[in-house]
């Protein structure tokens, strides 16, 4: 245990040591183990845009045994899959990196902003998981109804001594496209993720735009001109740090967009990235580079 994960871990106050352990397991694994800073792979895209959409542009990602082997050899803090995925590498890659079980997704042709829980707690003791992860769309009409979702899940998780990482992606209901980036949006979705309990909260990076007419006084004076202020300032909205906060990687972009939004990060006091197709798109020898140079930038070697 190193000063800086326990310093993290004793701000989650009223957490048992079976679930404190676990989260260090998390901060604790691979390169970026015992510094607080995380890099985690998400692979559920095929669940939410289709496998070939998702796999055909780099054919091997069909393989879920190869998702559990980047993760491994580029030395990840953990990696993260829906039920299917993680049940067909269990087995092989059994205690070889820490697992998040995502136990609720979403499909391309639904016609609300929905998910459906697909896996459960049982399914992460017997898989082995260090946590479950779920998703919440704040705006959405079934947000509520996503809300409770997610407190009956984590209340079995801490019960049983797991972590739990929740994804708030605004969207659904009155908020345009236009607001899904926007600052003041993307800090009040991190917060409510706070309030809900999650130990991990996990959040888009933030455009400099302030969509709600009722926030616009609030960020009078605010400066947001850079990415890593506005990082700070989600950073800021839970707890003022007191949580742990990762960014989503996003769409596939270039790779040294992917390089700078871990600077940003970093800069900005989050805690890392859990970035999926901006690297299981590429190539193998490429997406282990890319993630070589993530964990090099959050080390603080450039």
């Amino acid at each position: 245990m190193t000063p800086a994960v326990k310093t993290i871990l004793d701000k989650y106050e009223s957490d048992s040591p079976a679930t404190k352990a676990n989260l260090a397991k998390i901060l604790m694994h691979g390169r970026l183990g015992g510094t607080g800073k995380l890099v985690i792979l998400p692979v559920d895209q095929g669940f939410e845009h289709g496998p070939a959409r998702s796999f055909a542009i780099n054919p091997a990602a069909y393989d879920p045994h190869y998702h559990y082997q980047i993760a491994i050899d580029a030395r990840l803090s953990a990696y993260a899959a829906p039920l299917g995925m993680l049940e067909a590498g269990a087995s092989t890659f059994a205690g070889q990196i820490p697992t998040i079980l995502k136990v609720n997704s979403s499909n391309s042709w639904a016609t609300s902003v929905d998910q459906g829980v697909t896996g459960g707690v049982e399914d992460a003791l017997r898989l082995g998981c260090a946590a479950i992860g779920f998703t919440i769309y704040p705006g959405s009409e079934h947000i509520f109804e996503m809300m409770e979702e997610f407190r009956e899940l984590a209340a079995h998780a801490k019960a049983v001594g797991l972590a739990t990482v929740l994804w708030s992606y605004p969207r659904g209901g009155d908020l345009p496209k236009s607001g899904e980036l926007a600052l003041d949006v993307g800090a009040y979705a991190a917060h409510m993720a706070a309030l809900l309990g999650a130990h991990i909260i996990k959040v888009k990076l933030p455009g400099d735009h302030i969509e709600q007419k009722d926030a616009k006084k609030a960020y009078e004076g605010f400066d947001s001109s850079t990415q890593a202020k506005r990082v700070a300032h989600v950073v800021q909205a839970c707890f003022a740090g007191r949580r742990i906060v990762v960014f989503s990687g996003g769409a596939a972009k270039g790779a040294d967009d992917v390089y700078q939004d871990a600077r940003d990060i970093r800069d900005g006091g989050g805690n890392g990235s859990i970035i999926g197709r901006n690297t299981f798109q590429r190539e193998r020898g490429e997406a282990l580079a890319m993630l070589d140079r993530l964990v090099s930038i959050y080390q603080g070697a450039e």
